[in-house]
């Protein structure tokens, strides 16, 4: 077996399979970053902190050997960020809020070995069709938005709902693959 060229600070399995999907050797690591707001702080600055303070804590929990990519994704409906549902109920008003309307979806990515340490930020507009609730509650019911930011999975079955997207695919799943690309080519990072 290949060893690993990076840590991914991230148990999501859409990370894993982005990172999969253009061969980088990666080992997945746990790492608990609280996800609050700092008063003042906007959307873009909010999700690049969290994405290096995630970077940061997998790098301190490491072998200090490879280096450690960090992501988050948010969703921004009018300046308020739409996080993960933790009731039905949340998804509900989530989905009903984005349907007939353009949202952001900000991922910012970050990479930490040593004292080095870079970010980078993928902005990207989606657009929701207008969704009934019967719609809507069938989706819910599926159960594919209760850990999604925004309430939803572009790569999944909410991928009806979205009638234009203007940015990255691969932002909009939770990893910009233009923009981990260029932190890899940063890092030194080519073989796969």
């Amino acid at each position: 077996m290949t060893s690993p060229a990076i840590y991914l600070a991230s148990k999501s399995p859409r990370r894993a399979e982005l990172l999969a999907q253009i061969g980088i050797r990666f080992e997945v690591m746990s790492v608990d970053v609280p996800e609050l707001l700092k008063a003042g702080e906007s959307p873009s600055e909010f999700v690049q902190r969290l994405a290096l303070d995630k970077a940061r804590a997998g790098w301190q929990v490491s072998e200090k050997i490879l280096p450690v990519l960090g992501a988050d994704t948010i969703v921004v409906l009018d300046d308020e960020i739409m996080g993960k549902p933790v009731l039905e109920g949340d998804a509900e008003r989530m989905l009903s809020a984005l349907s007939g309307r353009q949202h952001m979806v900000m991922t910012a990515v970050a990479m930490v070995k040593d004292e080095n340490e870079a970010i980078r930020l993928s902005t990207s507009q989606v657009s929701f069709r207008e969704t009934t609730k019967a719609e809507r509650k069938a989706y819910i019911a599926t159960g594919e938005p209760m850990d999604k930011a925004g309430s939803y999975a572009i790569q999944g079955q909410a991928a009806v709902f979205i009638g234009k997207l203007e940015g990255s695919y691969s932002g909009v799943m939770g990893l910009p693959l233009f923009e981990t690309a260029e932190l890899f080519r940063e890092f030194g990072i080519h073989d796969t």
